[in-house]
């Protein structure tokens, strides 16, 4: 039987300059039920962006000319669709580079099919794209206003952008306010279980969290870390 999520028929935007890659990453994901579109370029990808509904990017980074980064930036200026990023090495440096332009994931080349298939399905997950997230209390103050069933964040009156996965932390832990949620219950809630140990994903997410909506980011008022242990969103 096909993976429920295959079933959605999601669209992915492949981009890499390599054909043979291009060609692996298409045959992998069609084969999973996806629909996908390739591009050799990042400049034809933003094209293809303006012109019809994608749900999720997968990108390398080192390309010609508009490299993956800035790729990754200029999606960002305009839509908050997922964005897998493709690196030639696991340089922690550019995983994080990545994550602060708004990439939601990435995979180190050489990949596994198994392991394309399994970020990519984990990813559209957190997007919402694959279904309906779970309902959850809105949280309101003087100074942050979340409404869930609007996928809606105001700070201070100006209405905050987040992308998917910073949108899926930030539900989960005002889900469970007042609760300390360990690192791994978030890694496998938000993630995905594949994603388990990676704390290293958790703890980046977090501090992009906090820069968009905390008073003073510095000194958190609603997402605290429970040293060793997990965070919990204080209301």
């Amino acid at each position: 039987m096909m993976d429920n999520i295959a079933s959605k028929s999601s669209v992915i935007l492949v981009v890499d300059d390599e054909t043979h890659i291009l060609t692996i990453l298409r045959r992998t994901l069609e084969m999973e039920g996806f629909r996908v579109h390739t591009t050799g370029e990042a400049e034809e990808a933003l094209d293809l962006l303006d012109q019809k509904p994608f749900d999720l990017v997968v990108t390398d980074i080192m390309m010609p000319g508009m490299d993956g980064f800035t790729l990754c930036k200029n999606i960002r200026e305009f839509s908050q669709i997922p964005v897998i990023l493709l690196t030639a090495k696991d340089s922690e440096e550019d995983i994080l580079k990545g994550f602060s332009l708004g990439a939601d994931d990435y995979i180190s080349k050489p990949f596994s099919r198994k392991e394309l298939s399994a970020r990519v399905k984990a990813v559209l997950r957190r997007s919402g794209a694959l279904g309906t997230p779970p309902a959850a209390t809105n949280f309101h103050n003087d100074h942050l206003d979340i409404n869930f069933e609007r996928r809606q964040v105001i700070r201070e009156g100006k209405e905050i952008s987040l992308t998917p996965t910073e949108y899926r932390l930030l539900q989960e832990l005002v889900i469970n306010k007042g609760k300390v949620l360990t690192y791994t219950f978030l890694l496998q809630k938000v993630w995905g279980p594949e994603y388990r140990d990676e704390k290293q994903y958790l703890h980046v997410f977090t501090e992009k969290l906090r820069m968009k909506i905390e008073p003073d980011p510095s000194h958190p008022q609603y997402i605290q870390n429970i040293f060793g242990v997990g965070y919990e969103f204080n209301s």
